[in-house]
Parts: structure tokens; sequence; C-alpha cells
């Protein structure tokens, strides 16, 4: 019997200090896909679905903690320790808006259409952007007569449909507005803070980090489908397969290490390479591959199916 395949990641070099977040861009039109990495250099990447570098983001003067790119792949947004948020032109590398803020930027999220977008951070406020008016000011979503979004630094914005925010603090809360009113709809409490949360578009789940406990949330909260699981560790963050949705991936601050679960919770896999602990995880949307970003400055992906003669691992073994 043949012993399994090692699984031997391809390493995507380039950040200088160490990685903070990952978002994959949907399937494009010509069956490929972006990846988008943020960095504490300040310099936020982007790469073809090999992990080939296409472009840096210049403009931030601080470090960047999250990015995500537009359905299309046309624009990026990022949120920046330099108190602004920027949306930039994912072709050209243009800064096309600039938006500041009172405090750091730890979270941005595009529209649907890329017409609007949503930031979050350390002011603990949740403002919307149009992007339309990119001179006019914000809106802000405020719970109740509170003068915050939440009660801890927002952590995560994810746009869940052209008229659907949900926001994730520190405070153990996950929150769902309505964002043509503005107004809070419905919340979820963690007895934690939330770490991390992830909105998988194929399955239509927030994927979502808090203590020890990784929870799969339905996007629209209808009261059923949650489903959780306590871990022997405190994961970082965490990432469901699209495809099969049988598994997820999650990092761990605590080590150096990316390891894979079945949905019971099992671990199938320990994957090591990074030097240093892993802050953030992504599956690819095709669920062929998923990256990782660590302390060590680094982004390495890793193949679902060692060995699978296919795309950037084609020969390799």
């Amino acid at each position: 019997m043949n012993p399994p395949i090692k699984s031997t990641p391809l390493v995507a070099p380039g950040h200088t200090r160490p990685v903070t977040h990952l978002s994959f861009s949907p399937i494009q039109d010509d069956g490929t896909y972006l990846l988008v990495s943020s960095c504490k250099d300040g310099n936020p990447m982007l790469r073809e679905w090999t992990g080939d570098w296409i472009g840096t983001f210049l403009g931030h003067k601080g470090a960047v903690w999250s990015t995500k790119i537009s359905l299309d792949g046309s624009r990026a947004a990022s949120g920046s320790a330099d108190f602004t948020a920027k949306v930039w032109d994912s072709y050209s590398g243009n800064a096309l808006h600039s938006f500041p803020h009172n405090h750091i930027v730890r979270t941005v999220a595009l529209s649907p259409t890329a017409s609007k977008l949503l930031t979050g951070g350390q002011e603990k406020k949740v403002r919307i952007f149009d992007l339309g008016r990119p001179d006019a000011d914000a809106d802000f979503l405020f719970d109740s007569n509170n003068s915050q979004s939440h009660d801890g630094t927002v952590k995560s914005v994810v746009w869940a449909g052209e008229h659907t925010g949900v926001t994730a603090g520190e405070d153990g809360k996950i929150k769902w507005w309505d964002l043509r009113t503005r107004k809070l709809t419905t919340s979820l409490a963690f007895p934690n803070p939330i770490t991390s949360m992830e909105l998988s578009l194929p399955t239509q789940r927030l994927v979502v980090t808090s203590g020890n406990t990784v929870a799969f949330i339905p996007v629209l909260p209808n009261g059923q489908g949650t489903h959780s699981l306590a871990l022997s560790y405190n994961p970082s963050s965490a990432s469901i397969h699209p495809v099969l949705q049988d598994r997820f991936v999650t990092g761990n601050s605590g080590d150096e290490w990316v390891r894979v679960h079945g949905m019971d919770g099992e671990e199938r896999e320990v994957l090591k390479g990074h030097h240093g602990p892993v802050h953030c995880v992504e599956f690819s949307p095709d669920g062929e591959m998923y990256a990782s970003g660590s302390e060590d400055g680094t982004i390495r992906l890793w193949q679902t199916t060692p060995g699978k003669s296919y795309g950037l691992w084609q020969g390799t073994s």
C-alpha cells in the first residue's frame, strides 16, 4: 500500500511583515480567480489563482487589516491602521477613493454591484459609503439609541445580499442590518469575542470563530441550520470547503500549523510549513486549494487533494 502523498505547499512571497487577511474572488468568466492579501507592511497584493503576483496596491501608510475583491474582480477595497479605507481599480492598481476614519479600520466589504462600501474597526462604528457619491458623508449603522454599532472593535463586515449587511465584533455579537433603513434586524451572541467571520458565497454560510468555537451560520438567519463545534484550541480563522462542504480548514495564532477538520470536528490533517502563527485561512472558490497567511510574512497555497495533476501543481507529486 502506497503511503499518502504529503501536502507540500506553494509559497507566495513578497510581503515583509505578518499577513493579516486573505480573500479569494469568485470564479471569473475565464474560469480563473484572484487572491488578495492584507499585511502589516501596508501593501495589499493581488495574485493570480496560481499564486503569481499581479500587482501591489500602493498608498496606505499603515498596516492593512482587510482587503476584499468585488464579485466581478474589477475593484478592491482595503482597510488600514492609517485611519483610511480605500477603493482601488484592480486592473490599473490606482486608488479611486480614500475615506478617512477616526481610528483604525479593521474590516471592509463591497456590495455585490461594487456601488457601496461597508467599513468597521476600532471606533466600534460601521459606516456605509455610496461610491457613486464619494464626497457625501457616510451613513452609520447604529443599534437603537446607541452611538456605536458594537460594544467592541468591529472585527468583520460582510455584504450578505444587496440590502443586508452582517457585522461581528469583539463584544461577541453578530448583527444583521437592513441597509435600506440602516436598522438592526436581528443579532446572535457568543460568550467570547468574535475573532473572525467570513462569508462563504457558494454555501451561503457565515463561518465564525469565537474562543474555541467554529460556527457555520446561514447568511440570512431563519432560526435553523446553525452548526457549531468546539475545538481543542482557539482558531484564529476558518473556511469551509465551498463544493463538498464536508470539511473546513483553520488557522491558529497559538501555533504554526494549518489544520483540516471534518464537519464533525475530527482532525483530518495537520499541515506544517509556516514559521509563525497562522492568522488567516481561506478556501479557493473551486475548493481545489486553500491559502494560509502567517506571522512569518508568507502566504502558502495548499492543494486539497495532494498529488492531483491540475493547474499550478501540474507535474508535481
